[in-house]
């Protein structure tokens, strides 16, 4: 978890030093207001496919951008869209393979299922006033690629391989999401926030095959952008 939280700190501020730039200069500060909090959100989530034998997490970073939208305090609304962001399930096991109807697999190595989406979260959060936050809703996701990834290592060479499955699997996902966080308010109500998330998917993730949902749990950091 520590080295996870370490790397995603370097990811986040590096990514959030070129981005920076870029959106305020697209977006400049009209975005930021009384009642609107636009900026960058980035972090780490771990996902995987109910109903197969794998009970193995696959870990992802994921990177895009909110809107935190106050209606009367301390009720807000928070949206935005994960650009970059992954589901799955890692080290598939011969039985999902086989239900996967995975070529040429073989006994040493492993499996995962990668699903490229972009998420869309659709929440209300309620913020006391120690700036602890809960968050609950819905949130829908867009496929737009997929594959089942073999990586082998043997005698220090490492072998990748990537299988496209994405006609195999639903484009469109939509599921439940809570979440729990913590703001660091400035004088003006904007500020970093930090929060963890479960999802829990609604709908079948192959289009032949029924009862596999996606859950995925996000550690995630919020960073306002134009903001002064």
């Amino acid at each position: 978890m520590k080295k996870h939280l370490m790397v995603l700190s370097f990811f986040f501020i590096s990514t959030v030093m070129q981005g920076q730039v870029l959106i305020s200069l697209i977006f400049g500060e009209a975005l930021n207001s009384g009642k609107i909090e636009f900026g960058l959100e980035g972090g780490y989530n771990w996902s995987k496919i109910t109903k197969l034998d794998s009970k193995n997490y696959l870990g992802s970073y994921n990177l895009g951008f909110y809107f935190d939208i106050r209606l009367n305090s301390p009720w807000y609304i928070y949206t935005g869209v994960l650009v970059k962001s992954n589901l799955g399930t890692d080290k598939l096991s011969k039985n999902d393979l086989e239900l996967l109807k995975v070529k040429n697999y073989k006994d040493v190595g492993d499996y995962s299922q990668v699903t490229k989406t972009f998420q869309v979260p659709a929440l209300i959060k309620y913020r006391f006033e120690n700036n602890f936050f809960l968050l609950a809703g819905f949130q829908f996701g867009l496929m737009y690629n997929a594959w089942l990834e073999y990586n082998h290592e043997e005698d220090g060479v490492e072998t990748r391989t990537k299988q496209d499955n994405k006609d195999d699997l639903r484009r469109i996902d939509a599921g439940a999401m809570v979440g729990l966080g913590y703001k660091l308010k400035r004088k003006d109500d904007h500020g970093i926030s930090f929060s963890f998330r479960y999802y829990y998917g609604f709908v079948d993730v192959y289009k032949i095959i029924s009862g596999q949902k996606y859950t995925s749990m996000f550690l995630e950091m919020t960073l306002p952008i134009g903001a002064d």
